[in-house]
């Protein structure tokens, strides 16, 4: 399969990376003089002591700080509008989200309604949104993310849930770079085995949706290669001991590069039948559901041989150097999810049943149906449907 030898590259954030790496925040330039720390509405960052580590940190710079903790783990319109009604009471001309891709995410939505008037989805581009340009400049970001997963910490746009009418779309704009992401793997020793390897599954798709995309390129091929051989070699290690700093270190930089590659290219229409799953299902982990439809998901498009030389590589790439034919893939894929765990996930735990599929389906469509435009090979709604049948356990 030809790569696209052309692509527009734009990743302003500034990014610190490696272990310990939030000890330096205060010797940073910040971006305003008092901050809006946004959180989880969970005891962790807390109870590990992330938050008071954060408040020192800012303190020492001289940035004044107050706190919203508010952000669920698939975050809404309401926690953004609280959020941002948090900002501009609190006089904040800054943000810093400090957790994983649900804050990440939903502090760039707080940025963009902290500074612009009317609703969230005015700004929105897919599904019900108005598709409104962003009028006021958003309010500026520093990330320093706790988990290894959505790469939300060097790209532009957060995804969030319109819940009264099932949406989980995003809010993307060039202005919502982090203009500073601390990636300090000592942050992320807390995280369960469960969730490392639900975060790390995120990070892996992120690549490998990029990889098999239509606009694969250069650049994004190269990220996305390097993402999944580290993340396929060290992700087990992480999630059999969480203090494995060194494998926390090698999936977080997975996870990072694949954060870059989903500024490279669109990714497919995998994380579409997810989010379709999670907004129906808001206690469904995002990752859980993505490595549940992963095996029918890429088995479709491997028995249309849409790019075979390119599942070919990824299998190379995650430990089958004698990987010769694209079904190679899933038999990678399947040893990376029985090391971690995770290979026998089952939707009917979260109360998904089959009679939802067709809903699904047209959800997907509907609200995230510009991932469909990124597949080599078109999907039918009845594929669609075939594929949660095919997942469903």
């Amino acid at each position: 399969m030809v790569t696209d030898n052309n692509y527009e590259m734009y990743i302003p954030t500034r990014v610190m990376f490696g272990a310990g790496m939030l000890n330096r925040l205060n010797e940073q330039p910040m971006p305003g003089r008092k901050a809006l720390i946004v959180i989880s509405n969970g005891k962790s960052t807390r109870a590990n002591g992330y938050l008071a580590r954060t408040e020192e940190q800012l303190h020492k710079a001289g940035v004044a700080t107050c706190l919203f903790d508010g952000v669920s783990p698939n975050p809404t319109v309401g926690n953004v509008e609280a959020g941002a009604k948090a900002a501009r009471e609190g006089g904040c001309d800054f943000l810093v989200a400090l957790g994983g891709g649900s804050v990440m995410d939903c502090a760039k939505a707080i940025a963009v309604m902290a500074t612009n008037s009317g609703g969230l989805w005015d700004y929105v581009t897919v599904g019900s949104g108005k598709g409104q340009p962003i009028a006021v400049k958003p309010l500026p970001i520093v990330a320093i993310t706790t988990t290894a997963g959505t790469g939300s910490e060097t790209d532009n746009s957060g995804v969030i849930t319109k819940e009264d009418t099932f949406e989980k779309a995003f809010v993307g704009d060039a202005s919502l770079f982090p203009v500073l992401s601390i990636v300090d793997a000592e942050l992320m020793k807390s995280v369960p085995a469960a969730f490392t390897a639900y975060q790390g599954f995120d990070a892996l798709f992120h690549s490998t949706e990029g990889y098999i995309a239509r606009g694969a390129n250069l650049m994004s091929d190269m990220y996305a290669l390097e993402a999944i051989r580290n993340i396929a070699e060290y992700l087990p290690r992480a999630v059999r001991d969480g203090s494995d700093i060194e494998a926390r270190t090698r999936v977080a930089f997975g996870n990072t590069l694949s954060g870059g590659v989903m500024c490279l290219t669109l990714i497919t229409s995998e994380h579409a039948l997810e989010h379709a799953l999670s907004a129906y299902h808001p206690a469904l982990p995002h990752g859980a559901g993505l490595i549940m439809v992963s095996r029918a998901y890429y088995r479709y498009f491997i028995g249309r041989h849409a790019c075979d030389d390119r599942f070919i590589r990824m299998a190379q790439a995650m430990g089958m150097p004698e990987a010769s034919k694209p079904e190679d893939f899933l038999t990678a894929l399947t040893r990376l999810q029985e090391a971690c765990g995770v290979a026998g996930l089952k939707m009917s735990d979260y109360g998904i049943t089959p009679d939802e599929f067709t809903t699904l389906m047209r959800n997907s469509r509907e609200v995230m149906g510009v991932m469909f435009t990124s597949d080599r090979v078109q999907m039918s709604d009845e594929d669609i449907v075939r594929i949660y049948e095919e997942s469903y356990r």
